[in-house]
């Protein structure tokens, strides 16, 4: 990983600082129904109140084609308040020009500042340089907190991080410090944990990821094609035969690379994905045809729970089972909680990051017992994927 610098090596009493936020949170009816990524922005707000600062948070908001009152970040000026202890935040109705202008000048050391929408400006998502060069016109210091945007080569995140003394805000720097302990530098063994739905969308991080880890069990419905590809019966479930060739190509890179793969011994399966439906338990070589494999089964958690028992690091991206539908979230929530176990009892250095792992430990009522849990989903996956992210590069110095 490249060096960054961080709050701690900035002077920025009295400075204007541009804080790059990713304040792209659901919002219905006006109001935010989910403010995680709100409030992990406040210890980086808190920091640069304590050093003095004057703060300006930039942040996009959805895909607008131009100015759109819909996806305004006005909203979210009440949450990001409350989440800052109840401290004033002033609204710009823009981000460049006369209007932030006026705001971010009249702001005291102290002060926070929300900017409008990034993207209601093209020059964002297209990384241009003059765009870059007003937003830089704000600011005296630039800070990212946001490794969820890390991916995308946008002005805010790429351009104008070389324009103004720069560094990694408080979420930033733990994210980064978090993959680092678990991929560049961990204790062994490390195993890896990837779910989800398809191997198509995942290609990429198993090829990966085999050359990082020790162990790497796989379930959700991706690990049908795994067994498909070795002549196991799958009935009906969600399956990408297309795909046999590389799963066996990358059982083999994997056996190479001294990396044990897990794929599941039985499965629970029912005829139809529905709450409550009846279930049947089968070992993975004899799935009826008419069947569909929802989860895997208690054979397949227990040798994931003695893996995990034998490891010192873990990466989890994906659920092992259809866990949004009962009882085929009984696999994730029981792996879930061994994970949580063992990160308590100074076992495991657990890393978890995604959508559907980040609800799965929300249900499971884990979430903040394992180490890290990145809210950033496609950052975290490009990552995991061995990808350079435009937003860390443009953060290190030599």
């Amino acid at each position: 990983m490249p060096r960054f610098r961080t709050l701690d090596e900035l002077d920025v009493a009295g400075k204007r600082v541009l804080l790059r936020a990713d304040l792209n949170v659901p919002v219905k009816e006006g109001l935010v129904t989910d403010a995680t990524r709100i409030e992990r922005l406040a210890p980086t707000i808190a920091a640069l109140i304590g050093k003095g600062a004057k703060i300006v948070v930039m942040s996009h908001f959805g895909r607008p084609k131009g100015p759109d009152p819909k996806q305004s970040l006005r909203p979210l000026v009440e949450p990001l308040s409350q989440a800052i202890g109840g401290r004033k935040v002033h609204f710009a109705a823009d981000c460049v020009g006369p209007e932030a202008e006026r705001v971010v000048n009249a702001l005291k050391p102290g002060d926070v500042a929300l900017l409008e929408n990034l993207r209601f400006h093209p020059g964002e998502e297209k990384n241009d340089p003059a765009f870059a060069r007003q937003l830089a016109a704000l600011g005296d210091v630039y800070v990212d907190d946001a490794f969820s945007a890390a991916h995308r080569a946008h002005a805010s995140i790429e351009a104008l991080a070389h324009l103004l003394p720069a560094a990694a805000g408080r979420n930033m720097q733990a994210e980064l410090e978090a993959l680092g302990a678990a991929f560049e530098s961990p204790l062994h063994p490390v195993m890896a944990l990837v779910g989800g739905a398809k191997v198509s969308t995942k290609l990429d991080l198993l090829g990966f990821i085999i050359r990082k880890v020790d162990v790497l069990a796989i379930g959700g419905a991706m690990a049908n094609t795994f067994l498909s590809a070795q002549g196991r019966p799958v009935g009906r479930s969600l399956c990408e035969p297309d795909l046999a060739d590389h799963a066996r190509a990358i059982l083999s890179s994997a056996k190479e690379a001294g990396c044990d793969i897990l794929l599941p011994e039985d499965a629970v399966t029912a005829d139809k994905l529905e709450a409550g439906v009846m279930t049947r338990t089968v070992g993975v070589g004899a799935v009826p045809m008419n069947a569909m494999i929802l989860d895997i089964g208690p054979q397949s958690v227990e040798r994931i729970a003695l893996a995990l028992e034998n490891s010192r690091t873990l990466v989890w991206n994906g659920p092992v089972g259809a866990f949004e539908t009962p009882p085929f979230d009984r696999a994730t929530i029981t792996i879930a909680k061994k994970i949580a176990e063992l990160t308590r009892a100074g076992r495991l250095m657990s890393v978890a990051g995604g959508g559907d792992t980040v609800a799965a430990l929300a249900a499971a009522g884990v979430t903040d017992d394992l180490t890290y849990v990145s809210t950033a989903g496609g950052a975290f996956l490009e990552w995991l994927e061995g990808r350079e992210l435009p937003g860390v590069a443009a953060l290190a110095v030599s």
